[in-house]
């Protein structure tokens, strides 16, 4: 519609200067005067055309740039949540690690004082729990608010009572307290010397 509107203004414009130079150039000096005054009518008419369609296409300008400003800032919040999240994984997995090497070393860290369950250990998912007993494999983490932190539950094996089996949970954090990241490994060490490990990520945040 735009283009259309767009070729009809030129074409107006382009057929009135092209009827004024016709008229201008007649032999004799009859009818100049109303020729220029004619030509100049024609002309304010095709500006008269020109002018909205001016503005339309600065208005759709305008626009697109108020677009593309949006689209910028609601990319860059996603490139920081993602950089904050990624900070947050890669904490709670060196504390998984972590943790994991001191279960298979007998240390102790980050156990809770509670005995082996029959079932999948539930103690992580409450917050008194986990806050209590959480062990802190790293000192410090740069770029996180706090540092990783990590809780290991004893679990009993219907099918395999010789083996012992161990639920670790670990929690990273971002730049944020809201930026967490949770991570869980199913440790099962048999035979004195085989270990299993089954890593899985925490979908939603216990607390």
């Amino acid at each position: 519609m735009i283009d259309r509107q767009s070729r009809a203004a030129c074409r107006c414009v382009g057929l009135a200067q092209r009827g004024c130079t016709q008229q201008l150039l007649v032999p004799g000096g009859q009818g100049r005067g109303a020729s220029r005054l004619g030509c100049r009518a024609s002309r304010r008419r095709c500006r008269g055309a020109v002018l909205p369609i001016v503005l339309l296409i600065s208005a759709m300008l305008l626009a697109t740039s108020a677009a593309w400003f949006e689209a910028s800032i609601a990319a860059a919040r996603s490139t920081v949540n993602v950089r904050d999240y990624l900070q947050a994984f890669h904490a709670a997995d060196s504390a998984l690690s972590l943790c994991a090497r001191g279960v298979v070393v007998s240390t102790g860290i980050g156990a809770v004082a509670v005995p082996p369950a029959a079932r999948e250990p539930a103690q992580w998912k409450l917050e008194a729990v986990f806050g209590g007993a959480a062990a802190t494999p790293v000192a410090r983490w740069p770029g996180s608010v706090r540092v990783p932190q990590c809780v290991v539950e004893g679990w009993r094996l219907a099918a395999r009572p010789d083996a012992r089996a161990y639920l670790i949970t670990s929690r990273g954090f971002g730049e944020k307290e809201e930026s967490q990241a949770w991570l869980q490994m199913e440790l099962v060490i048999d035979d004195g010397d085989r270990i299993e490990r089954h890593w899985r990520r925490v979908a939603a945040r216990p607390f």
